[in-house]
């Protein structure tokens, strides 16, 4: 099999746990500054993550459920664009005030990354604001070979034009890819991209579908930190808890 060469992660649910207590706060916000009375539920964000993209999840909810007061056809892409653009601040504001942080076993496995000399790489359907606020901010001593946001691209996760982007622009074939993800919508796109998987699941995510995932786990894990468990996949992994780069290059390399 091919060598290893670079690990493409996932932002939203993977390098930090962002969705319940994050962007679903941020966007609860950003409505009621703008005069809505609506709130998406934990419940009913889950419904929403089955769409990718903010804007595509507000436009959605606009068509199907409604705002609670009549939007004109013709000021709505203005609206959806205000609208995201107001919650990415709040977002970044709870960023800025340590309020999600890392996900266990991220910036360990990250600095392994680096210390191999792997290409490293976020592939993300956030916006390139949120994506750039959290690189430098949470994880200002890690190298990123890039970040593609997905402003970036024409078509969002599951389907594979940002993995399949990423690997042009580092300039690898698939086999030589391993992606990081959380749901079944990235997992399928990095499977459609041809690539090597490893899913972290989360509140959102654990009842996920993510059997086509090659090793499926709770968190990364740190040493002296929380542990993960192994949910699936991984057959002969020696795994107690702290899943290392080393074991995931071997892992795909047989």
């Amino acid at each position: 099999m091919a060598e290893i060469k670079a690990f493409f992660f996932d932002q939203d649910g993977v390098i930090i746990d962002t969705e319940k207590d994050g962007h679903r706060v941020a966007f609860n916000r950003t409505f009621k500054k703008h005069g809505f009375d609506f709130e998406w539920s934990v419940d009913e964000y889950h419904n929403l993550l089955q769409i990718s993209g903010g804007k595509e999840r507000m436009s959605h909810y606009l068509h199907t459920k409604g705002f609670g007061k009549k939007v004109k056809p013709e000021d709505e892409a203005e609206l959806i664009k205000q609208l995201h653009h107001d919650k990415t601040d709040e977002f970044i504001s709870m960023l800025e005030k340590n309020l999600l942080p890392l996900r266990s076993g991220i910036h360990r496995f990250m600095r392994e990354i680096n210390q191999r000399g792997l290409r490293l790489a976020v592939c993300t359907t956030s916006n390139q604001r949120s994506a750039q606020a959290v690189a430098d901010g949470m994880l200002p001593d890690i190298r990123f070979d890039f970040i593609l946001a997905g402003d970036m691209v024409s078509k969002k996760k599951p389907d594979p034009e940002i993995y399949l982007t990423a690997m042009n622009k580092a300039g690898l074939k698939p086999e030589e890819c391993v992606v990081v993800e959380d749901s079944e919508n990235g997992v399928t796109a990095g499977k459609a991209a041809g690539m090597h998987v490893v899913a972290t699941t989360n509140f959102y995510t654990e009842k996920e579908d993510l059997s086509r995932a090659d090793i499926v786990v709770s968190c990364l894990g740190d040493p002296n930190g929380e542990k993960g468990e192994l949910r699936a996949g991984g057959d002969g992994l020696v795994y107690d808890g702290v899943l290392t780069v080393e074991q995931v290059v071997d892992y795909f390399s047989f």
